[in-house]
């Protein structure tokens, strides 16, 4: 067989469309480069008070708010309802959960005598809170290392990397809780104003969890096997978390243990404020947001001091 050499224009052709598709699959790096340029210089690396937590999120909000969007979109890319997946999977779930706990096995809430559906709200309550937490964890010692051009060949701020996860992480557990309070609305009637305080009350949350994103995105860079670790970790924290069970059903020697868990506060705030009606316990939110703050801070400063190791590691 002979080779024939393509004209001219058919390899500039086919040299544009490789071009092409390779700069789309270097857009999610390129893309938030430049937004990074523009505002070098701003310090985000500097870690002397609390206050840098949001600091780097705010310098970098387009970056975060882009890498976001990007990460929710990518979940759904190629099927046929898209995005409004989002809003179907927690539907079906609780579905399911009012068909097992509700109808099979008839399940209560400790000592309610509420009706077939009381057990499932308030258990899908609690699950949205434990989900955000271990599905942040769970993918925090890979943020690094799925990015190894951030770190060897581009100026990014990879402290931002937390933040997009956490963003992303956020949306679904926003569609979570607005299905949840949509089902609350049609069965019990719509829930009280306390319902509206529920950012003050998962804030705490969410700071506790950038603290681990942070330490574990350094550690994973490090210690390969906090993957394995990590999934370990989180499923011991399902069971000693009050989502299967009110923290006043356990024996009085446990409580004091299971309130020293980050997310034993949140999961009985939120459940306080939507279906007790009851304002948030003020006192223990503040005590939580400050404990919250500078666990973040501290999570935050191991991984800028870890940080200038990883070019090498990787």
């Amino acid at each position: 067989m002979v080779y024939t050499r393509p004209p001219p224009t058919e390899g500039m052709a086919y040299a544009r469309s490789m071009a092409t598709e390779h700069h789309e699959r270097e857009a999610f790096i390129t893309d938030p480069v430049s937004v990074v340029v523009r505002r070098a210089g701003s310090g985000s690396g500097h870690v002397a008070d609390p206050l840098a937590v949001f600091r780097c999120l705010w310098q970098h909000r387009e970056v975060v708010w882009e890498m976001a969007r990007r990460d929710v979109l990518s979940r759904y890319r190629g099927s046929t309802l898209g995005i409004v997946w989002s809003f179907c999977l927690p539907l079906m779930m609780l579905a399911i959960y009012t068909l097992v706990f509700g109808v099979v096995f008839q399940t209560r809430w400790g000592a309610a005598t509420g009706g077939r559906t009381e057990f499932p709200i308030i258990f899908f309550a609690g699950l949205i809170v434990y989900t955000y937490f271990a599905e942040c964890v769970t993918r925090a010692p890979t943020l690094v290392l799925s990015h190894p051009a951030y770190v060897k060949r581009i100026l990014f701020p990879l402290e931002v990397l937390p933040w997009v996860l956490t963003g992303s992480a956020l949306f679904h557990v926003g569609v979570s809780f607005a299905v949840l309070l949509l089902v609350q609305s049609t069965l019990h009637g719509p829930p009280a104003w306390s319902a509206l305080t529920l950012p003050l009350v998962l804030a705490p949350c969410v700071l506790f969890t950038m603290a681990l994103s942070w330490v574990l995105a350094s550690l994973g860079v490090y210690f390969r096997d906090t993957v394995q670790t990590v999934g370990l970790f989180t499923m011991a924290v399902l069971f000693m978390s009050p989502v299967f069970y009110p923290v006043s059903s356990l024996p009085e020697p446990l409580r004091e243990w299971v309130w020293l868990n980050p997310l034993t506060f949140p999961i009985e705030q939120v459940r306080a404020v939507i279906f007790l009606g009851e304002a948030p316990r003020w006192g223990g939110l503040a005590m939580a947001w400050a404990a919250g703050l500078v666990a973040a801070w501290g999570g935050l400063f191991w991984f800028q001091k870890t940080r200038p190791g990883f070019a090498d590691v990787l």
